[in-house]
């Protein structure tokens, strides 16, 4: 990251699931671009872990969960309050619940759909007035899984295809608004909710085949493509679900034939 980058000086961004992982990726890059930053998860400790690196002045902690009804307007109202207005939005709490669709519990249904879809919706449906006043953005943490299937993951994709598709729908409704609306899609990245898939060496091995860049992406790295997106850089870009995924959407899933020479 350039030193001297300051796009967000004096604007205010809400960063929800910013933790851990990408969400405290992005928290960061955000905030060591001059931003405001508006921590969000549902464990106050490890927010106040991530607060600490930052400047307290241009901090705050709203600790709760986006599934629930009435957080949204919860969040945004605390963030008006503590810093009279809303510049960037940046979506990113999210589960995920592998596993055969057989052995789905209707709880497992809801609460994936709750935090990464509905949550989501109130988030900005919630946002957008303060939005249009400021001329400002959303930013959506979709994932790969939103632009095909996995194998073994259909609640998550199905929650991440959702996310994508509302995403394009919604920069078509806000264009004319001056509000843009775009989507990062990751595929694997190093985070806390990987970690498991990480200790599996064979499983690694078999993603960074996949990988023409041959590796997992660092937290930072799909911050600097979040950071993009809100910026002023990206000014004519909306409705785009941009994969950060390594290269592996270039492919059409055929073997790698280079390989059997």
């Amino acid at each position: 990251m350039e030193d001297n980058l300051q796009r967000f000086a004096g604007k205010t961004v809400i960063v929800t699931g910013s933790s851990s992982g990408i969400g405290e990726g992005i928290a960061k890059r955000f905030a060591s671009e001059g931003a405001n930053v508006v921590l969000n998860s549902r464990s106050r400790e490890d927010l106040e872990k991530v607060a600490a690196d930052l400047d307290d002045d241009r901090t705050l902690i709203v600790e709760g969960d986006v599934g629930e009804v009435d957080f949204a307007r919860t969040i945004i109202t605390k963030t008006i309050e503590r810093f009279g207005a809303l510049d960037v939005l940046v979506n990113n709490a999210g589960i995920g619940i592998p596993g055969p669709l057989v052995d789905a519990e209707d709880d497992d249904i809801d609460s994936i759909f709750e935090i990464n879809v509905k949550g989501l919706i109130r988030m900005c449906r919630a946002a957008i007035p303060h939005l249009v006043e400021s001329g400002g953005s959303i930013v959506n943490t979709s994932s790969v899984s939103g632009l095909g299937g996995d194998w073994t993951m259909p609640l998550y994709c199905a929650s991440k295809g959702a996310v994508s598709n509302f995403t394009r729908a919604l920069a078509l409704q806000l264009g004319e608004q001056g509000v843009r609306v775009n989507a990062v899609c990751p595929s694997m990245t190093r985070s806390d909710m990987t970690n498991g898939m990480a200790d599996n060496q064979d499983l690694m091995d078999a993603f960074n085949r996949r990988m023409p860049l041959g590796a997992p992406a660092e937290p930072e790295e799909v911050a600097a493509v979040v950071a993009f997106l809100a910026s002023r850089d990206a000014r004519h870009v909306t409705g785009v679900n941009l994969p950060v995924d390594g290269g592996v959407n270039a492919s059409n899933g055929q073997p790698n034939f280079g390989a059997f020479k």
